[in-house]
């Protein structure tokens, strides 16, 4: 006696592809932060839409080679970073140059993060004070003049961080 057979069965062959994951797109983004302010946060949302990052790493110096060394301590630093990207999932910090002596190069900072994140593509952003070519908008030096002026800093950097520096009296000096 034959027992029916399926004819689906008999004929299944199943292919698979192979299985791709795309790699995570990261921005880092470093600077001396000193302070942070708009132009900064601004350039990481356009890169995090043009490019369709995942997220963006901001990665403070603690001195940058070529560049005086900065006015507010790299404590000081750190926290205005984080008080000015709080509440933006996109956005996170690492404070690995701040931990190391400096200066900070560029290239030990990729190499460092594309081990910390594997295969990630990478895509290093850089703040137009870094490229004189470009038009400023806003720089760090012009709000740490304006703040030893006395001169307002409204719209130039976010209120959390012109609230640290004025109670902390951060940039009383005029700035290099």
């Amino acid at each position: 006696m034959t027992l029916p057979t399926s004819r689906a069965s008999e004929k299944s062959i199943f292919f698979t592809e192979p299985v791709t994951t795309a790699l995570q797109k990261i921005g880092i983004y470093g600077g001396t932060f000193d302070p942070i302010h708009y132009a900064h946060l601004i350039l990481a949302r356009e890169a995090l839409e043009q490019f369709q990052l995942e997220k963006v790493i901001f990665v403070p110096a603690a001195t940058s080679p070529g560049k005086d060394a900065p006015i507010a301590s790299g404590e000081l630093r750190w926290e205005m970073l984080l008080a000015a990207i709080a509440g933006e999932a996109c956005f996170e910090a690492d404070d690995f140059e701040l931990r190391r002596p400096p200066p900070s190069y560029t290239i030990t900072t990729i190499e460092q993060l594309a081990i910390k994140h594997g295969q990630a593509q990478l895509f290093f952003l850089i703040g137009d004070d870094n490229l004189p070519q470009l038009p400023t908008d806003i720089s760090a030096t012009e709000i740490r003049n304006r703040v030893a002026s006395g001169a307002s800093i409204r719209y130039l950097v976010p209120p959390i961080v012109e609230e640290m520096i004025r109670t902390r009296r951060i940039y009383r000096e005029v700035s290099k």
